[in-house]
């Protein structure tokens, strides 16, 4: 029995939300979507929101998370689904699309699909090491830099660092070593091109477009630049990210 803390409304196909690291479901709030033509199921991630993290494996991992939504969703009988994941969310779906038939199409939001590199494995470890002594600096000085001409004072910025806040520390050190871990899917991508679709804001300062150009090179995939946005572009530019969410799995 899956331990996932959910929200599901709407009728039709089923389009399963996955938030970012730091997040829950509330970070969906930005996107009418009770308004769309499909069934949307919000999933808290292990650890995020009201889900709790009870990792008995050895190391953290994306599959995990990815195993307990895929009980979740056996339960609520989903027969097929469509997976839109932000950042860590998309790390997810990757495990999702390897792991399980019934998922579909995947959107990539903010989010990509190879290995950190060696100084990123490195910087995951050290946030881990730090959420564990002072969390809450962390998340004041981690959450500002997402956006793109956002300051600390705006409402969206002070609401995703409440959030985050109530998350305990190893919970978030727990997700920081899981997306270490992780290991590439370009393979998974390149073998299914059709399947995806990349959304990238503009002015992420997490991965760049230029990192964009060289990993895309042979994949035919559908990908997508995000005007005047960063790597919080469904809060940045949610009409046209729901839009392009839209056209692709509809």
């Amino acid at each position: 029995m899956s331990n996932l803390s959910y929200r599901i409304f709407g009728n039709g196909y089923s389009v399963v939300f996955l938030h970012g690291f730091l997040e829950s479901i509330s970070m969906w709030n930005f996107l009418d979507l009770e308004k769309e033509p499909f069934q949307s199921i919000l999933i808290d991630l292990p650890g995020h929101g009201n889900s709790a993290l009870n990792d008995s494996n050895e190391s953290p991992s994306m599959k995990y998370m990815a195993v307990e939504v895929v009980k979740l969703l056996k339960e609520l009988n989903i027969k097929q689904y469509q997976v839109v994941g932000h950042s860590m969310g998309g790390y997810v779906a990757l495990e999702l699309k390897e792991l399980d038939p019934k998922c579909k199409k995947v959107v990539l939001l903010n989010s990509n699909f190879w290995e950190d590199s060696v100084e990123k494995k490195k910087d995951r470890v050290r946030i881990a090491d730090i959420v564990l002594k002072a969390k809450e600096l962390f998340v004041n000085e981690a959450i500002p830099g997402l956006f793109y001409r956002h300051n600390r004072k705006d409402s969206a910025v002070i609401e995703l660092i409440n959030e985050a806040k109530k998350m305990e520390g190893v919970s978030i050190a727990y997700a920081s070593l899981a997306m270490r871990n992780r290991e590439d899917k370009s393979l998974l991508v390149k073998e299914n091109p059709a399947d995806f679709l990349i959304l990238h804001g503009k002015h992420d300062p997490i991965i760049s477009s230029e990192k964009w150009q060289s990993e895309l090179k042979d994949i035919p995939v559908s990908f997508e630049i995000i005007e005047e946005a960063g790597h919080m572009s469904h809060i940045e530019n949610p009409s046209k990210i729901l839009k392009s969410i839209i056209d692709f799995i509809g």
